[in-house]
């Protein structure tokens, strides 16, 4: 009876959960912690629990612990188990020390480290590391055996170039860390690991250049970070959407990208960057609006070539936003605005056309996003062809059947091309888009005015960790219009982004130092 109430206690305390677990230490009796960590993985096979003996040594019993699947276990035999079997006590080990013996004399693992909590074993166990338990010992041993299968580094397709460096972030964490490391290599670089999730327990890595980026940003940002409270975090876009200022705006102000060269370039402005296990996107803090239309590519070409492709990104925001906007307000309160040849020609395209010009914007305009939507779920090959062939086919077909004008098909096609030279702003172009588009059909030219003063206001409104959003943008320093709209020479570019990196803003030697202010 007493036996029988003995475990029923055990298993209630053991039920507490997690948060009771963090305050829990191991024990000095090998089959109690024994019997403790097989409670909390109750049911759970891919948890081996390793037991070794060897009498040449006091203590003579271990177990080791790891995850199957998730250690190379090749380390696993030739750095701790054929070691801990083939060692006496001729080594030399002391009882008193005999982890620190063990660690410094025995075992050949690259890091090994001791630990007394409860929690820190069973995540350590979870991530993949091995755990050696001790008769007799109140702390444990984790030895980094990691092993498991990821995704070889190859160009992200999402940020497709011409020139530059072709490899890309994956899903490790360690790799994406290395590769950082690859480029910048520097003291100053740190990386900081903080965990997020309570089930999923994510490890969190944030980087920067001590010696540029802002203290107080950097502050900011652990601040943010120690502040979620989730069960779990699968990607950073989790992440980006617990932290961002203005958590209600459609823009964005946390930049994301897969190329660690543009991470590099990030982080050397004095910018930081926040490292996410399990996703290949890195995002970087603090975010301005410029960055929407600056490329990776800009800096490795022609800068009179790089200046021209940046205004066209700019050029294309505004077609990709204004132009069914401008055009539905023209068409319907505004005609005497329009040459009285395209007049002309609109009316006699518009006759026979049942809807009037805000339907039919509404209409294609929904259809494009539909086609847009399906090329990207669907596989490769049959994605591409849904949305060429789909659009020819659909717009012809409207326009034969007369339920929409042929202006207004080379409207939407305008405005689809224009969108995809800013590929980052899709969800904002689409909204904004849609919001002009809804008060130049309802007010007409002082309709749009109105829509574009107000985004204007919005965004200046907004700021990134402190940063204002439209840095820079209405400055008429030419320091500090050097790379915004367009991309001057490196050997002009004496300064780091304003308030960003001002804590060493000297890019580069100026031998004709002149005030930046």
């Amino acid at each position: 009876m007493f036996r029988i109430l003995k475990e029923i206690l055990f298993s209630a305390k053991e039920a507490i959960g997690p948060e009771k677990r963090k305050q829990e230490k191991l024990e000095k009796s090998l089959q109690r912690n024994i019997q403790r960590l097989k409670q909390i993985f109750k049911h759970d096979d891919t948890v081996v629990f390793r037991e070794v003996v060897n009498e040449r040594l006091h203590p003579s019993s271990f177990v080791i612990l790891f995850t199957e699947g998730m250690v190379n276990k090749q380390i696993l035999s030739e750095h701790l188990l054929e070691p801990l079997m083939g060692a006496s006590e001729k080594d030399h080990l002391s009882h008193k020390n005999f982890l620190d013996e063990l660690t410094n004399k025995v075992m050949q693992s690259g890091h090994i480290k001791k630990s007394d909590t409860l929690e820190e074993v069973i995540t350590a166990i979870l991530y993949g590391e091995a755990v050696l338990l001790a008769e007799g010992m109140d702390e444990a041993l984790i030895a980094n055996t990691k092993g498991w299968q990821s995704r070889p580094i190859t160009e992200p397709q999402s940020e497709s170039m011409v020139r530059g460096p072709r490899e890309g972030f994956t899903e490790s964490m360690i790799v994406n860390i290395s590769m950082l490391k690859r480029k910048i290599k520097s003291p100053d670089l740190k990386f900081r690991f903080i965990e997020i999730g309570e089930r999923t327990k994510t490890r969190v890595c944030v980087s920067y250049l001590e010696n540029i980026a802002n203290e107080k940003i950097v502050q900011e940002v652990f601040r943010r970070l120690n502040e979620i409270k989730i069960d779990g975090i699968l990607d950073s876009g989790y992440i980006e959407e617990l932290i961002k200022d203005a958590p209600l705006s459609p823009w964005k102000t946390i930049g994301d990208t897969e190329r660690p060269d543009v991470t590099a370039g990030k982080l050397l402005e004095g910018r930081i960057a926040l490292i996410c296990d399990g996703s290949p996107f890195v995002l970087t803090i603090p975010f301005i609006v410029i960055e929407y239309f600056q490329a990776n590519e800009d800096y490795y070409g022609n800068y009179f070539f790089a200046s021209f492709n940046r205004i066209l990104r700019i050029f294309a925001f505004f077609l990709s936003t204004s132009v069914p906007a401008i055009y539905v307000a023209l068409v319907t309160y505004h005609q005497e605005m329009i040459p009285t040849p395209l007049v002309i020609s609109i009316a006699a395209a518009r006759e026979g056309v049942p809807f009037p010009t805000i339907v039919q914007a509404f209409a294609m305009l929904i259809a494009f996003e539909l086609l847009r939507e399906a090329g990207v779920r669907l596989p490769r090959p049959i994605g591409q062809a849904i949305s060429i062939v789909g659009a020819l086919i659909l717009g012809e077909s409207a326009v034969r059947a007369q339920l929409v004008s042929a202006p207004m098909v080379i409207v939407t096609a305008l405005t689809a091309i224009s969108s995809f030279l800013v590929p980052k702003m899709m969800g904002e172009l689409i909204i904004t888009r849609f919001m002009l588009l809804t008060l130049a059909g309802v007010f007409g030219l002082y309709g749009y005015m109105f829509g574009v003063f107000g985004v204007m206001i919005h965004l200046m409104a907004i700021r990134s960790f402190g940063i204002p959003y439209m840095l820079n943008i209405s400055s008429l320093n030419k320091q500090d219009l050097k790379d915004t709209a367009i991309r001057a020479p490196w050997w002009y570019m004496y300064y780091r982004p304003k308030l960003i990196g001002d804590k060493n803003a000297a890019r580069k030697e100026n031998t004709k130092m002149q005030e930046r202010r």
